[in-house]
């Protein structure tokens, strides 16, 4: 322990944890940081290593006890059915079935989406019915032959604290300065303080700005392999990760047909990975969001106030250099086509993903930390019961050039800053400086890539400033458009008011003209653009599939990486049941859609309950189908495989972790989504992209 360590212990005994114990289990588990430190925080409460030792075996143990994976889910219902009951770990989700007029429970890795469960579980949990919760939950065998469900819920306690003491926490945090205070929120985190400049700090903390502030919109563009998406996934119980896929009004706002509030009257921050990727379903959902995002109420049918907060975060695949030299693009080129200037107006910060380090052991910390759920409750806590708006309104002075829109992003980022660092309320002059530039900046880089997409002025009021304490106006700058024209002074598109001669189109002529420089001698320099490829450029993704998230299929995950390929390999031991046979016949039909390939190779197994006939009969008809169609279908079996993976001859491997089982089984079989499987519902799942 170092003197920090020692420190934290003193003023948080009992509410931190060692960060080095999380890594070394955290590897080869696909379970959330916050419910690996709740089982920490129960057996490893101790800076004894025989103990610590001893804990982690523990920890281990129960995870392998309660902690179900996706291939182990027959072994877990077999496990249920004989003993009578058993406790696991795991997220649990709520529906409603209209027909039948009940509500079922599902267990994410138990692949049963009937069970029984007593409606005080889900009055007393929300978000069992809106996302799911992670939770210890004993599930038992329902021995009534009669009932149309072989397992119910006896017990749910969900995986978080149960009860958080705010005023106890501002007054332990008044022992440390707020340079300790900001290395120990690193160190929550998992990272070490002494490994990162404090820009970078400020940086992590911004991606945890919407978990403390309401209504706080947030965008961070960067390369891959940052860990944007583990914030949301990972840090708090109170968050939702949507990655990709369709997004409609009804799940994120309020569905009319049920008189249901959507994600945003359940979860404080709803967190949209890969947005570029993000799809509208219904044009309505764009104007919501708009409306929420300005003030955190809408009206659909019903007028909804709510406080969660929207981040969007995604991929950015130019060179920040070459977009900011650009004269065609801009910082926002990712975004989706729905998403407009006036969605893009409302985001309170762009944070710069390109200054992020890449994910590496070397950033980790081996010392102590709040466990993870104690921070995220003290989030939630201020998020839902403080509000430093107003202290930030009395202390700040911005310059001319802030307007409406500028000056509530700003107020609500330092806001959150006071939040995270100073919720004692303490923060000295330079400090408070801090954090006012490093919000004036944020919102700043908002704009000027705004003003580079409208034709007009618009937003060319793009020098932000504040006075700092002596009166002194101070301009703040984004650091990748120091100097550089074609973004502090893009060119703008006018319109001629040349008449057109006879026969041509009436249609205005439009043409370019420089914007207006407030120093006339300044020389306005332009940029060649950037050039894109006609070809999309295939590069390796590692990203998650949201369980009841749709938009996915077998087309949109292999088909662009088909490119050339004669031949593909596919490892799936669970190639067997009917509707797995089903999920594997579609997966032929994506790979026909190119047309170089001509072998399909599987590599399969089957156990004593397979029924070897209907599954051999299947693989055959199939086979023939292929036959006249040119493409050979090679099968074999290999009772000891366990990895799932498809092979491309063309140097890509593609790995699911659910291998093709990844789709949610219909509760009807005459619903939308049952014949296109982009309209289904997934299961959680990972995918791995990358040459081999």
């Amino acid at each position: 322990m170092d003197a920090l360590d020692e420190k934290l212990i003193e003023g948080f005994d009992g509410k931190v944890v060692r960060k080095d114990l999380l890594h070394r289990i955290k590897k080869g588990t696909n379970v959330p940081t916050f419910v690996l430190e709740f089982l920490l925080a129960r057996f490893c409460a101790s800076d004894d290593d025989d103990e610590i030792q001893e804990g982690l075996s523990a920890v281990l143990d129960t995870l392998n006890d309660n902690y179900v994976r996706p291939d182990e889910a027959n072994a877990a219902q077999s496990k249920v059915a004989t003993k009578g009951k058993h406790k696991f770990i795991d997220k649990v989700h709520v529906r409603y079935v209209e027909k039948e007029k009940r509500h079922w429970a599902s267990l994410e890795n138990f692949n049963s989406q009937r069970i029984a469960i007593g409606e005080k579980f889900y009055k007393n949990n929300d978000r069992l019915l809106e996302g799911g919760i992670w939770a210890e939950v004993t599930l038992r065998h329902n021995e009534i032959e009669e009932d149309d469900y072989a397992f119910y819920i006896e017990d749910l306690r969900p995986i978080q604290l149960s009860r958080f003491d705010y005023d106890n926490y501002c007054e332990n945090r008044a022992l440390y300065t707020r340079d300790d205070w900001l290395d120990i929120v690193m160190r929550s985190l998992g990272l070490e303080p002494s490994k990162l400049t404090k820009r970078v700090k400020f940086h992590f903390l911004a991606r945890l700005a919407s978990l403390v502030e309401a209504n706080y919109n947030f965008i961070e563009l960067g390369p891959r392999g940052t860990g944007k998406s583990y914030f949301y996934s990972e840090f708090s119980p109170y968050s939702t990760l949507i990655s990709g896929g369709q997004t409609s009004s009804a799940s994120l706002f309020y569905n009319n047909a049920r008189r249901k509030v959507g994600l945003v009257g359940y979860w404080d921050t709803i967190a949209f990975d890969e947005v570029g990727n993000m799809k509208v379903k219904d044009p309505d959902t764009i104007q919501i969001m708009k409306d929420f995002m300005a003030n955190g109420r809408f009206s659909r049918g019903a007028e909804v106030i709510a406080d969660a907060s929207m981040t969007f975060i995604g991929n950015l695949d130019l060179g920040v250099e070459q977009v900011v030299n650009s004269t065609e693009y801009d910082l926002f080129q990712p975004l989706p086509k729905e998403f407009d200037l006036a969605v893009m107006d409302r985001f309170c910060m762009y944070m710069p993903g390109w200054e992020m380090p890449k994910n590496s052991s070397e950033f980790l910390t081996k010392n102590y930390g709040f466990i993870t759920d104690y921070l995220a409750e003290a989030f939630h806590y201020q998020l839902k019961n403080t509000n430093r708006y107003e202290d930030v309104s009395q202390r700040l002075k911005l310059g001319r050039c802030v307007e409406g829109r500028d000056e509530k992003g700003i107020k609500k980022t330092v806001a959150a800053f006071l939040k995270m660092l100073h919720p004692h309320g303490e923060c000295s002059d330079s400090e408070f400086e801090e954090y006012v530039c490093y919000a004036i900046e944020g919102r700043r880089r908002v704009k000027e890539q705004m003003n580079k997409r409208k034709p007009d002025d618009e937003f060319a009021n793009i020098h932000l400033s504040y006075f700092n304490a002596d009166n002194k106006e101070i301009f703040v700058d984004c650091p990748e458009t120091i100097g550089v024209e074609a973004t502090l002074n893009p060119i703008k598109p006018g319109i001629s008011t040349d008449i057109p001669d006879e026969g041509e189109s009436h249609k205005p002529v439009v043409t370019v003209q420089a914007t207006k420089v407030e120093n006339p001698t300044q020389q306005v320099t332009i940029t060649a653009p950037v050039v894109v490829p006609e070809s999309i450029e295939l590069k390796e993704q590692h990203f998650k599939i949201a369980y009841d998230s749709t938009g996915h299929s077998y087309e949109s995950l292999i088909t662009p990486y088909l490119a050339k390929a004669k031949a593909v390999v596919i490892e799936d031991p669970y190639i067997r049941a009917k509707h797995q046979l089903n999920n594997f016949v579609r997966f032929c039909e994506a790979v026909l859609k190119q047309p170089t390939v001509k072998k399909i190779t599987l590599i399969t197994s089957y156990d004593e309950q397979t029924n070897i006939q209907e599954m051999a009969e299947a693989l055959k008809d199939l086979q023939q189908s292929l036959l006249e169609l040119d493409v050979e279908l090679d099968i074999q079996v290999n009772e000891n495989l366990h990895d799932r993976e498809i092979r491309i001859d063309n140097g890509w491997t593609v790995k699911i972790g659910r291998g093709l089982d990844f789709f949610q089984r219909p509760d009807s079989w005459f619903g939308v989504g049952v014949n296109d499987f982009s309209l289904r519902k997934c299961l959680e799942t990972s995918v791995d992209i990358f040459e081999h």
